[in-house]
């Protein structure tokens, strides 16, 4: 065989091995994913949906949704980590080039994880999810013979009619905003147009509810914060707020307990049932506090304010910062790129640090994004309870979660969090062009998030002070006479 066709017979291995790689790397972490959001969903779903079922036909059915389930959690989980896995991928291959044992983390299968991401997305999003939930409901249509294939059926043509109506909606929207000019009317039309158009909408929608919910969901972490931590007082003595509430609870006890023929108890016992139950919780708030260690209350709780009040301050400095980039430089807009050149340039002016500080920053706003969506009048009645969830509730937590995932790098890269380029589809959508609608994000994103900041921590002191200062204790009004009708 000739010198040159060893050679490309080489490059054919090498360029084999390198595919099936990559295949059993994606394989392997999305395997590790699925089992995690496993056991994830089996701590919250509510045990009569699934162990509890007699009939084999209802039980195969919830095995089926719950499975469909854990596919679209493990790709939600997937879009959070895709953007933080590849800023790290960048610096490890920056910080060790020529190390043999790292070369297996490149740019072809980075590029690759975000194409599947984009692809079981839409998957989940457009087909499984729907899916799911129809199945569920499914009884079989009328006449047919009962069964698994009954529901399937039933299934497939609410689907495909859902299906249907939704891409006659979208072409109606593409005409209205293409004026018509263009004919819609072929196949790849549908696969070159009408679908990414569709996810771009989508995608859109779930930025602008990340848009929404991150600053509400800042300054809600505060307050939990607050609550789970043991908070330090100013001019504070436990000891005797102890004593006095447990003094006070014990007069309150014995004076429902004594029975006294009494016209104001009678009028008052429930009354002085709630005041006896509200004094309770406030001793047991006191003996906690008075338990903590004073490393606890003078330490962690401050270190953790400080933290989230650094972490929501740099994010609002470094979008302020994007702001006058898009006002200067055209570069500064998202756009996607083809090309994931790894290893060659750091997406960050910090170096390392910038890179780290970027993936935190990410993990943050999504937190506070998925708090704040949770903590919203709209949404509060899907958060998820332990052992007690429906199977309903379970799939509009996956599609809400798999929303807000997947637009987060689309929502990082808008914001001017990181540097890095969008990858695959992701860079396809047609709003991020749109100078205007970038800028009246950020713009929107900063203006929110600072006020949100600004009214929780003036707020918070306010309220110390006052408490610290015994003002609280005043009467805002003092009556000087007795209600007519009121007597003993």
């Amino acid at each position: 065989m000739a010198p040159v066709e060893l050679d490309a017979l080489t490059v054919r291995e090498q360029l084999f091995h390198e595919r099936v790689r990559e295949c059993l790397i994606c394989a392997l972490l999305f395997a590790s994913l699925y089992i995690l959001c496993h056991f994830v969903i089996r701590h919250f779903k509510k045990q009569t949906d699934f162990a509890a079922v007699h009939d084999d036909e209802d039980a195969a059915v919830n095995r089926i949704a719950l499975g469909l389930c854990t596919f679209t959690l493990a790709v939600a989980l997937g879009a959070v980590l895709l953007l933080p896995f590849s800023i790290i991928s960048n610096e490890v291959l920056l910080s060790f080039p020529h190390n043999y044992y790292i070369q297996w983390l490149n740019g072809s299968l980075i590029h690759g994880l975000w194409n599947l991401v984009f692809l079981f997305s839409n998957l989940s999003l457009v087909f499984l999810m729907p899916f799911a939930y129809f199945f569920t409901e499914s009884e079989g249509f009328a006449g047919s013979k009962k069964g698994i294939m009954a529901r399937v059926y039933e299934t497939s043509v609410v689907l495909l009619l859902l299906t249907l109506l939704v891409l006659g909606m979208v072409w109606v929207a593409s005409a209205i905003a293409g004026n018509g000019a263009v004919s819609r009317q072929s196949l790849y039309d549908l696969w070159e147009c009408y679908l990414p158009y569709l996810y771009s909408c989508i995608s859109l929608f779930g930025v602008l509810l990340l848009l929404l919910c991150t600053p509400f969901g800042l300054s809600t972490m505060f307050t939990v914060t607050g609550k789970l931590l043991v908070k330090p007082r100013l001019l504070e003595d436990l000891d005797e707020q102890l004593s006095c509430t447990r003094f006070e609870e014990a007069a309150v006890s014995r004076r429902i307990a004594s029975g006294k023929a009494s016209c104001w108890l009678n009028l008052n016992v429930a009354l002085l049932r709630e005041r006896l139950l509200s004094i309770r919780s406030e001793r047991k708030k006191l003996e906690l506090r008075h338990r903590a260690s004073p490393w606890q209350r003078n330490v962690g709780y401050p270190l953790a304010m400080l933290g989230l009040l650094a972490l929501t301050g740099v994010s609002v400095l470094i979008v302020c910062f994007h702001v006058l980039e898009l006002l200067l430089d055209d570069t500064a807009m998202p756009r996607g790129m083809q090309d994931a050149a790894l290893g060659q340039v750091s997406f960050s002016i910090l170096g390392s640090f910038g890179a780290a500080l970027q993936v935190v920053l990410i993990f943050y706003l999504m937190l506070s994004s998925v708090v704040g969506f949770y903590s919203s009048p709209l949404f509060t009645r899907l958060l998820p309870e332990r052992q007690d969830t429906p199977l309903t509730k379970i799939i509009g937590n996956c599609v809400s979660l798999l929303v807000l995932s997947s637009a987060l790098p689309v929502f990082s890269r808008t914001l001017g969090i990181t540097r890095f380029d969008l990858l695959g589809d992701f860079g396809r959508f047609n709003w991020l062009g749109n100078f205007y609608i970038v800028f009246i994000y950020n713009m929107g994103f900063a203006a929110l998030t600072t006020l949100c900041l600004v009214k929780k921590v003036t707020w918070a002191v306010q309220q110390e002070l006052i408490r610290a200062f015994g003002l609280h204790k005043l009467p805002l009004s003092v009556s000087r006479s007795r209600p007519q009708g009121e007597h003993c």
